[in-house]
């Protein structure tokens, strides 16, 4: 028998590739819903990052020091067996936009099929947060001519802005 997964323990699973100020925002409101969250990052080898895995893991540490109820861990395979390991019963996601709706709609039926005692809570982005997305903080990054650091302040926290950058554009750091 396995013992009952917590109901005040969430993860919030994705690549963070980088992390932006939008799944900050995620992670800070539902450090302030469940007593712990665990923020997992996917490593999918099919997936080409920017960021190895133990850099997202060191970066992600970096810019919650400040949230003392929340860990971050790496995982490989399915997000729900991830949980169950984690003995959490929650699982996060963030919703940006109407397109979002669907594509968490479809996770979410396969996530209740796979594991029904797991319990999915949606936190729609903050409105200031609703057009930021990792894809877009990279074209920022390696195409501005102007004032990049300043630029990505409005996207990224602090801890992500210099090796984004040395990431992107190595010349120029």
């Amino acid at each position: 028998m396995t013992e009952p997964l917590n109901p005040h323990h969430a993860v919030y699973a994705g690549s963070f590739d980088p992390l932006t100020l939008g799944h900050l925002d995620i992670i800070e409101r539902a450090a302030r819903l469940f007593e712990r969250v665990t923020v997992a990052i996917g490593i999918n080898p099919e997936k080409r990052t920017l960021f190895t895995p133990d850099e997202r893991l060191t970066l992600i540490q970096h810019s919650i020091t400040e949230l003392s109820n929340v860990d971050v861990q790496t995982f490989r395979g399915l997000t729900v067996e991830f949980i169950r390991q984690c003995g959490a019963a929650v699982l996060v996601r963030g919703m940006r936009t109407l397109s979002d709706i669907e594509t968490e709609f479809t996770l979410t039926l396969a996530n209740r099929a796979l594991a029904p005692e797991v319990e999915t809570v949606f936190l729609m982005a903050s409105n200031k947060y609703t057009h930021v997305s990792s894809s877009l903080i990279k074209q920022v990054a390696q195409l501005s001519s102007s004032d990049t650091v300043e630029q990505l302040r409005s996207f990224v926290p602090p801890a992500i802005i210099t090796p984004l950058l040395q990431k992107l554009r190595p010349g120029a750091f």
